[in-house]
């Protein structure tokens, strides 16, 4: 599959909003063949089950760990994520880590990893550099995520270990998404007020400031369809995931 990123996207208009507001949204950005291979690998993937545990350690549960568990298990695992939620503390959704899965080689006929090539691509990170004007701008991280009923993120910021990253990134591959379903990616001032709130919409890079609170309010019972996209953050420390 032979991507192609929007040639008609202005990047310094772009760059320009995010500059003064610490958030841009940038629609169309692949084309639509592009777009709609990238929503049909989405759809296709092993996902793993990701949450925290009580000493703030991120787990993942792959689909077979999930079956083997009894009913009592699954129940204590549930629980266990609602009362941390209740204390602003993790989140619960699936997820597939591209870049792990890559060096890993995971699924290796999977074209999951032609979409993580495309996001370390010389060409994605010029894109990513120009926006947040940061020519330092060397890898992007990348999962996959799927919120279903019930999943959810806290609120957070996204310092990274050593301030990495430079900024975080949202591109949504949902095509229908109604603002009562839930699932929306929302900053959070210091009086815990909700001061902007973004929509899941399809083939729509989102960039923002990570050490801005946000968080993803919980994807609604009725929700029908599943909340597709592929998250990260622009990193500066070398050496780059990839060799060009």
């Amino acid at each position: 599959m032979q991507f192609r990123i929007n040639r008609s996207l202005d990047l310094a208009a772009f760059a320009r909003t995010y500059a003064e507001q610490g958030i841009v949204q940038v629609t169309d950005l692949f084309d639509e063949e592009s777009a709609s291979h990238i929503e049909a690998t989405l759809l296709s993937l092993p996902w793993r089950l990701v949450c925290q545990n009580d000493e703030k350690r991120n787990v993942m549960f792959t689909p077979d760990q999930l079956r083997a568990m009894s009913a009592e298990e699954r129940t204590a695992l549930e629980a266990g994520i609602r009362r941390r939620a209740a204390e602003n503390f993790g989140f619960a959704y699936l997820t597939y880590p591209m870049i792990e899965a890559a060096m890993s080689r995971w699924d290796r006929d999977h074209p999951i990893h032609q979409v993580t090539m495309l996001l370390n691509s010389p060409a994605f990170i010029s894109v990513a550099r120009e926006i947040i004007s940061c020519p330092g701008v060397v890898k992007l991280d990348a999962q996959a995520s799927n919120y279903r009923p019930g999943n959810f993120l806290t609120r957070h910021v996204d310092d990274g270990y050593k301030l990495e990253r430079r900024a975080a990134y949202t591109i949504g591959f949902t095509r229908r998404w109604e603002p009562d379903w839930g699932g929306l990616l929302m900053f959070v001032d210091d009086n815990k007020d909700i001061s902007r709130a973004y929509l899941p919409r399809f083939n729509t890079l989102t960039v923002f400031d990570g050490l801005r609170l946000h968080s993803v309010s919980p994807v609604s019972a009725f929700a029908p369809v599943p909340r597709l996209s592929v998250v990260g953050w622009f990193r500066d420390d070398a050496p780059a995931y990839f060799a060009a």
